[in-house]
């Protein structure tokens, strides 16, 4: 057995084993106390790189899919606005049909007119004042709006709508209408009609709207959860996997502590040669 004392290679050996043991004992339990498997970037460079342009794109999904939820509150403010015009003008219309029957009075056709004119008036405000923020839906004012619901900045990543909707009294020649007399609410059946007309053609460009958008929401949604799954299977920890790491490196750090003490303990023999 050869003995040197200013060279003890098996010492150094253990130290540098030791060295990277301590490391890999350090890495894992970094990664447990994270739950990321890249706690330290370098570890796994390349992943690091990958999981995070995933994660820049995952939040990016998210905030497409926020603009497409509100673009379909957006909807649904103009939508639930036709919706109540629509039973304003069904009532309209019940008063019309009813005063064109002489069964009833020129007093009672006059209460018809009274209740009628509110009607009116109402469908009219609804018009007039619905909006979405400080956007008017419904006054015929002539705005291009388009929803963000993509992650790119070209036109496929935008979904588009011209809003030209004008359901106020006055375009819709509802506004002069009159049932205080038989001929008067014969006349008024068809402008009721035609009004009708054109809040079901509204309603139906923004429900086309509504319907893109939701459909964009729930590509999106299934998107960020696919890849959602494909960062946690680069970058989450397997916490079984690193138990176990964590558990082998602290019995080999053991181990190697008391091999390095007997190797160490070896050069005290040539003590007794000179002896």
């Amino acid at each position: 057995m050869s003995l040197r004392i200013n060279s003890n290679v098996t010492s150094l050996a253990l130290q540098n084993a030791m060295s990277r043991n301590e490391k890999a004992v350090d890495r894992s339990s970094k990664n447990l106390a994270t739950g990321s498997r890249l706690s330290d970037p370098s570890a796994d460079v390349a992943g690091s790189a990958i999981a995070e342009t995933m994660n820049s794109e995952i939040r990016s999904m998210g905030a497409a899919k926020e603009n497409a939820e509100a673009g379909q509150s957006f909807v649904a403010v103009a939508e639930a606005s036709m919706s109540e015009q629509a039973t304003l003008l069904n009532r309209l219309r019940e008063l019309s049909i009813q005063s064109a029957s002489d069964t009833y009075s020129k007093n009672e056709r006059m209460l018809m007119q009274k209740e009628a004119g509110e009607l009116t008036s109402e469908f009219d405000r609804i018009a007039k004042t619905a909006r979405f923020g400080s956007q008017n839906l419904l006054d015929g004012t002539v705005s291009k709006f388009d929803f963000q619901v993509g992650t790119k900045g070209d036109v496929n990543s935008r979904i588009s709508y011209n809003s030209d909707a004008n359901t106020t009294a006055s375009a819709l020649e509802i506004d002069s209408i009159s049932v205080a007399e038989k001929g008067d609410a014969l006349n008024s059946i068809d402008k009721i009609d035609r009004a009708m007309s054109s809040i079901a053609m509204n309603r139906a460009k923004f429900g086309a709207t509504q319907s893109r958008l939701e459909s964009a929401q729930n590509t999106l949604g299934s998107s960020i959860e696919k890849l959602s799954e494909a960062r946690s299977k680069i970058a989450d920890a397997d916490v079984a996997k690193e138990s176990s790491d964590l558990r082998r490196g602290q019995i080999l750090q053991q181990y190697q502590t008391s091999m390095l003490q007997q190797t160490n303990e070896r050069s005290g023999l040539a003590l007794k040669l000179i002896g």
